[in-house]
C-alpha cells in the first residue's frame, strides 16, 4: 500500500481508532478492577475492625483494661512486621493503649495524620507507609465506649498483595487486548482489501482498455461506483469519436491540398522552361511540407486516444527486412535485438515512420552494419511512465559532437551527396516529442552514429 493510497489511509485510521479504543477500554477495566479489589480489601479490613471494636467494647463493659483479643482470624497479626497490624490509641494524648504483636513497638501512622477524612460511617481510609517501608492499606474508626473517652482503633493490611493482584490483572488485560487488537487489525486489513477490491478490478479493466484488449469495463460493479463507470465509459467513447473526427478532418485537408498541388506539378512539367522547372521543384517541396505537418496533426490527435497499442517486435522485424532489400547494393547487415512482449502506446504508422526514418538514415551512412536494439527503460517501470528505449547504431563515419544537435532540425542536410529531403530525422524527433519522448544522437559502439529514441510503452 503506497503512502498516498486509499487502502493505507483506511487501514491507518482503523488501526489508530482501534488502538485508542482498546487503550481506553484497558484503562477503564484496570481502574474498575482496582476499585473492586480495593473495596473487597477494605471490606476484609472492616471485618477485623468490627471484631476489635466488639472485643474492646466487651472489655470496657467488664471494667478492665484493653488487652489483645484472643483470635481475630488472621494469624499474621501475631507475626513481627508481617504487614498486618492493628492499634488502639486514645484521642487527646494520642498514646498507644494496645497494639498487635506484629508491630513490635513500631509506630503506625493513622489516616487522620495523612489528611484522610472519615466518611458517613465514621471510617477513614488511606494508604500509608508502615514499618520496614511497607505500603499499607489502613482503615480507622473513632469509638466512644463509656461516654467519657474516645478511642482511635485502626487496622492495616499489606497493600503489596493488593498491588500484586492488580498487576497480574493489568498484564493479563494487556495481553488479551493486544491479541484482540492484532485480530482487529488483521480483520480491518481484510475488510479494506475486500471493500477496495472493486477499485482494483476497475484499475485492471482500465489497463485492458488502454492496452486495446477491450473497449468497455466488463463485469458487475458496486452501485456506488456505477455512475463513475458510466461517466468513464462516456469519456472513452467521446475520446474515440474525437479521434475519428480528427482523422476525417486531416484526410479531407490532405486531399484538398495535395490534389491541387499534384495538378500544378503535372501542368508545370509540361512547360520545359526555367519557370516550369522552378514551379515543379517548389510545388514538390510544398507537398512534402504539407504532408509533414498533416502527419504531425494526425499524430497529435492519435496520441491522446485511449487503447491504441502496437506490438514492437513485428514492426521492427518487417522494417529490418525492408531495409535489407532497399540497401541490398551496399550489402547492409541489419541486426535486430528486441525484448519480447514490448508494446508501443501509439499508432503502428507512427512507429513505422519514426523507426523507418531512423534506420534508413543509419543504412545510408553505414559502411555495412546497422544494429537495432529495443528494450524497456528499467528506470521507469510504473504504469504511467513506462518507456521504450530504441537504439540504432551504425558503423559509419559518425558525427562530431558539436554538430549533432543540428541534424534533427527540419530540412537540415549536412551532405548533399546523399539523397534525401532533410526531413527524416526531423520527423523522428517531432514524432517522439509529440508522444512525450525524444531523440538523442551520440557515438555508437560500432564507431558511427547512435540514434536513441524514447517512446511511451505499455
Amino acid at each position: 500500500m503506497p503512502g498516498s493510497s486509499l487502502a493505507r489511509r483506511l487501514f491507518v485510521l482503523s488501526a489508530i481508532w482501534g488502538t485508542l479504543s482498546l487503550a481506553v477500554a484497558g484503562f477503564v477495566l484496570v481502574t474498575v478492577y482496582r476499585d473492586s479489589v480495593e473495596h473487597a480489601f477494605d471490606a476484609r479490613l472492616g471485618v477485623y475492625l468490627k471484631s476489635l471494636v466488639g472485643a474492646f467494647a466487651a472489655q470496657s463493659e467488664a471494667g478492665g483494661a484493653f488487652r489483645q483479643p484472643e483470635d481475630l482470624g488472621e494469624p499474621r497479626f501475631a507475626l513481627p512486621l508481617s504487614g498486618w497490624y492493628w492499634v488502639v490509641r486514645r484521642v487527646g494524648d494520642d498514646r498507644v493503649v494496645v497494639a498487635s504483636p506484629s508491630l513490635t513497638g513500631e509506630v503506625l501512622p493513622l489516616p487522620g495524620e495523612v489528611g484522610a477524612r472519615a466518611d458517613a460511617d465514621r471510617v477513614a481510609r488511606a494508604y500509608v507507609e508502615g514499618p520496614d517501608g511497607q505500603r499499607l492499606r489502613l482503615i480507622e474508626r473513632q469509638v466512644d465506649f463509656d461516654g467519657s473517652r474516645i478511642w482511635r482503633i485502626a487496622v492495616a493490611g499489606n497493600a503489596g498483595e493488593l498491588d500484586a493482584d492488580i498487576a497480574v490483572f493489568r498484564w493479563r488485560t494487556i495481553v488479551i487486548l493486544a491479541a484482540v487488537g492484532l485480530g482487529t487489525a488483521l480483520s480491518a486489513l481484510f475488510q479494506v482489501r475486500l471493500a477496495l477490491a472493486p477499485l482494483e478490478r476497475m484499475r485492471a479493466a482500465l489497463h485492458r482498455i488502454r492496452a486495446g484488449e477491450v473497449e468497455k469495463i466488463e463485469g458487475d460493479v458496486p452501485a456506488e461506483m456505477a455512475p463513475f463507470v458510466h461517466e468513464l465509459e462516456a469519456l472513452v467513447d467521446a475520446n474515440r469519436e474525437a479521434m475519428e473526427r480528427a482523422r476525417t478532418h486531416v484526410g479531407n485537408l490532405a486531399h484538398a491540398l495535395k490534389t491541387p498541388l499534384s495538378v500544378l506539378i503535372n501542368e508545370a512539367r509540361d512547360v520545359d522552361t526555367p519557370l516550369g522547372r522552378h514551379v515543379v521543384e517548389q510545388a514538390g517541396l510544398m507537398r512534402e511540407h504539407v504532408q509533414h505537418h498533416l502527419d504531425r496533426a494526425r499524430i497529435a490527435a492519435q496520441r491522446r486516444v485511449i487503447g491504441v497499442v502496437t506490438e514492437v517486435g513485428p514492426v521492427v522485424d518487417r522494417l529490418a527486412r525492408a531495409m535489407r532489400k532497399i540497401h541490398a547494393d551496399k550489402g547492409v547487415v541489419v541486426d535486430v535485438h528486441v525484448d519480447p512482449g514490448l508494446r508501443f502506446r501509439g499508432e503502428r504508422e507512427d512507429l513505422e515512420e519514426a523507426l523507418g526514418n531512423l534506420v534508413d538514415n543509419a543504412c545510408k551512412w553505414c559502411r555495412g552494419r546497422v544494429v537495432v536494439d529495443v528494450r524497456l527503460d528499467l528506470a521507469h517501470l510504473d504504469d504511467d511512465r513506462r518507456r521504450l528505449i530504441v537504439r540504432v547504431d551504425d558503423d559509419g563515419p559518425g558525427l562530431p559532437p558539436e554538430i549533432r544537435g543540428e541534424v534533427p532540425r527540419r530540412g537540415r542536410r549536412l551532405d548533399e551527396s546523399v539523397p534525401g529531403s532533410g526531413l527524416g530525422l526531423a520527423i523522428v524527433a517531432e514524432t517522439a516529442a509529440l508522444y512525450g519522448g525524444g531523440l538523442a544522437l551520440g557515438e555508437a559502439p560500432l564507431g558511427g552514429l547512435r540514434g536513441e529514441l524514447v517512446l511511451p510503452a505499455l
